[in-house]
């Protein structure tokens, strides 16, 4: 089998759902809509990173690590989660915090993921926006190990070959269900950040001979520096996979159009999706990655990106326990079809 040589723990309640999303498409036409279920992972409320920390955290432990050191945005899914599998295997956790999000309230500050770093026994150091956070990290390793302690140092996002082999697993659970179904996907859309996600299923897909196109919504960088980081990590995946040389530079796409302001900031079109989903299909996504990707899946399915008789997948990838740091967005919102924010590149 294509991961069983390599480490790994039991984080993930895997095999995540794949549901219709036949309520929205009543709403916004276009080809059949399935959502890929991985706010179900089960680790602390769900998310996609429970399946990279399989593979990070084995290896942690195989190296005799006592702490895992990694970096995020103050509300980050990613840091909430690695501090949850932290506290399963007995590790200590420390969270070097990026403060990307301008004029802040205290719900930003102390609600929502933050709230759950502090239940699960996350220390956490600040940084400004736009700090070298890899430097920051290898600054709090060192002091770790002049305190006696064996510090891990996972990247943002757990995005490097380890981690990114989480969705290589996805990618392949993903056939097989689909192939179960009885379904053909052509598409599978998610929202493109730190970049381990969509190189991981860009290899697994690749290794696997699979056509299946993964369409990425940026939620961070302009397009080409976007598809340039997750072709550089997804060949470094395949290579680690035994599969190199299987990931061509047509096989990345990241539409840059729905970024809006900056990370972490508020669209109106994310604010739309996130009301039109959980009214139409009772799912909540959240307003940093998946809020910015479904806007961005339904303004393509309303420009006739997609055709009518496709089978798209939406892939969830938690967090919407960030909501709560955002409320003040929500409340009396209306829940409107998505409009696009700004102009987008073509796909």
């Amino acid at each position: 089998m294509l991961l069983d040589r390599f480490p790994r723990v039991s984080l993930s309640h895997a095999p995540t759902p794949l549901e219709p999303l036949d309520r929205l498409r009543s709403v916004v036409g276009g080809p059949r809509l399935w959502i890929k279920r991985d706010d179900c992972t089960g680790l602390a409320q769900g998310g996609n990173k429970a399946r990279k920390l399989e593979f990070l955290v084995a290896d942690a432990l195989a190296q005799g690590c006592d702490t895992l050191v990694t970096p995020g945005a103050v509300q980050s899914n990613h840091v909430r989660m690695t501090a949850a599998a932290a506290a399963r295997f007995g590790l200590r956790a420390h969270a070097v915090l990026e403060r990307r999000v301008p004029d802040t309230d205290a719900d930003y500050e102390e609600n929502g993921n933050i709230l759950l770093d502090e239940l699960f026994g996350c220390t956490r150091s600040y940084v400004p926006g736009g700090s070298d956070v890899a430097a920051a990290c290898a600054a709090v390793a060192d002091d770790l190990r002049a305190s006696g302690a064996k510090p891990y140092v996972i990247s943002g996002g757990g995005s490097n070959p380890v981690g990114a082999l989480g969705y290589v697993a996805c990618a392949v659970e993903l056939l097989d269900q689909a192939s179960q179904l009885g379904i053909g996907i052509t598409r599978l859309v998610h929202g493109t950040g730190s970049s381990g996600t969509q190189a991981g299923l860009v290899a697994g897909f690749a290794a696997l001979g699979s056509p299946v196109e993964v369409f990425g919504i940026s939620v961070r960088h302009p397009r080409m520096k976007q598809e340039e980081m997750v072709f550089d990590l997804a060949c470094r995946t395949a290579d680690h996979l035994g599969h190199g040389g299987t990931v061509k530079r047509e096989h990345v796409f990241a539409d840059d159009g729905y970024v809006g302001p900056g990370y972490g900031l508020p669209t109106s079109g994310m604010v739309d999706a996130v009301t039109l989903l959980a009214r139409t299909e009772g799912i909540l996504l959240d307003p940093v990655y998946s809020g910015k990707a479904m806007a961005g899946m339904i303004d393509h399915i309303r420009r006739g990106t997609f055709r009518e008789s496709e089978d798209v997948v939406f892939l969830h990838t938690g967090g919407s326990t960030s909501l709560f740091g955002y409320k003040h967005l929500f409340l009396g919102a209306q829940g409107g079809a998505p409009h696009q924010d700004r102009p987008r590149s073509p796909p």
